[in-house]
């Protein structure tokens, strides 16, 4: 009876790779699979299981990393300790010597480390990889000429510097917000959802939930992470103030299958933009500042054009002052909480967003961030036209 139980296990375990092989090669091969996926099942899962993390105020998916680094280091460990022993036993007995109770342990051990391997890739087929082949929501960028990137620059600039003497501060300069920033960034998604194309935002969203090891985060300058494994959109709450409304924005839009990075900054542009709150609006137009500058600068330096910028309406020294990722005493607080080398972290943090953006079909990979400029370009030539 035991060895049916166990070869049993066995082909479920068999079904479930052969499942998750079979969705990501559709997945690749099929994008109204994915779009119909994303759509009708996908919701599914955070309408069950992403309602039940939801009822946590501490991350759920942060959790389960540290966890899993620890079963990893534990992993190691024994294998280190166990195989010299289990070869000395195994020779000292003519290889005929019985297991032990720590081989058992062990035995048991990697046995329950296969299952979570198991289970955790086809979480993340189901709740990720799956969302990167969809039908992007629409094609950015080269179509647009100089004089729509200028309009769009000068809209940004000019409404970072109206919204930058509008900020209610406190006596150091810093801006301060008054009510519930998680539920009125969920209230900007819900409204957003009202328009036509991109619906998939309505229905549950689980509130935004601040990481614990925030220092950690910010050695790898991310503002905020979407945790696959529990469905959950977290933010960096050692950032500055004005950074929260569009990065809790942005993880949102993970949460409603938007998993392309320049569609989740978009959204969250709009989200922030038309929310009606001065200080989510001004997130907004911070937020995407340095995406538009910088694509403006390198469009009029390869047309020996520069001169053309310095006639442009210049930014504001107090949108300067706010548009900063981390404030310096925080940084310092960061600096001496983290264990871990700062440049280290953030190395080995830009190589995995890298390949895991390029092995998803991302071919430009962290540059793809930078390309909500195009689809801000679409969206004011569309509806200015």
């Amino acid at each position: 009876m035991k060895r049916f139980f166990q070869k049993k296990r066995r082909w479920v375990m068999v079904m479930i790779w052969v499942l998750t092989i079979a969705l990501n090669v559709t997945a690749w091969l099929c994008a109204p699979f994915c779009d119909w996926y994303t759509a009708h099942v996908f919701p599914i899962w955070l309408n069950t299981y992403g309602r039940l993390s939801g009822l946590f105020s501490v991350s759920i998916g942060e959790w389960m990393l540290y966890l899993a680094a620890v079963l990893v280091l534990v992993a190691l460990v024994l294998w280190i300790v166990w195989l010299p022993v289990h070869i000395v036993r195994r020779r000292s007995t003519g290889g005929h010597g019985q297991n032990s109770g720590f081989d058992r342990f062990v035995l048991r051990f990697y046995q329950a480390g296969a299952w979570i391997v198991t289970v955790v890739c086809l979480i993340m087929t189901l709740n990720c990889l799956i969302l990167y082949h969809c039908t992007p929501l629409q094609e950015s960028g080269e179509q647009y000429d100089l004089e729509e990137l200028i309009a769009l620059r000068e809209r940004i600039v000019t409404n970072c510097n109206r919204l930058s003497e509008q900020m209610q501060r406190d006596e150091r300069g810093e801006i301060v917000y008054e009510g519930d920033m998680k539920k009125r960034a969920v209230q900007a998604m819900h409204a957003l959802a009202e328009r036509e194309g991109i619906s998939r935002l309505r229905g549950y969203y689980s509130a935004t939930k601040p990481l614990y090891a925030s220092w950690f985060f910010c050695q790898q300058r991310m503002c905020g992470y979407y945790f696959p494994f529990s469905l959950e959109a977290n933010y960096n709450d050692m950032m500055y103030i004005m950074n929260f409304p569009y990065t809790m924005c942005h993880e949102l839009s993970h949460l409603k299958g938007y998993i392309y990075e320049n569609e989740a900054n978009y959204l969250a542009y709009l989200a922030c933009v038309e929310s009606g709150d001065d200080v989510f609006e001004y997130s907004g137009y911070l937020n995407v500042l340095y995406y538009v500058e910088r694509d403006l600068i390198d469009a009029l330096k390869q047309r020996g054009e520069m001169a053309r910028y310095e006639r442009l309406t210049p930014v504001k020294e107090q949108v300067h002052l706010d548009n900063v990722y981390i404030t310096d005493e925080q940084w310092e607080r960061v600096l001496t909480q983290s264990p871990l080398d700062t440049q280290l972290v953030s190395d080995v943090t830009d190589t995995f967003l890298e390949v895991n953006l390029t092995v998803n079909g991302v071919s430009d990979g962290v540059v793809s961030y930078s390309r909500v400029v195009g689809l801000l370009l679409s969206y004011y030539h569309e509806n200015e036209e």
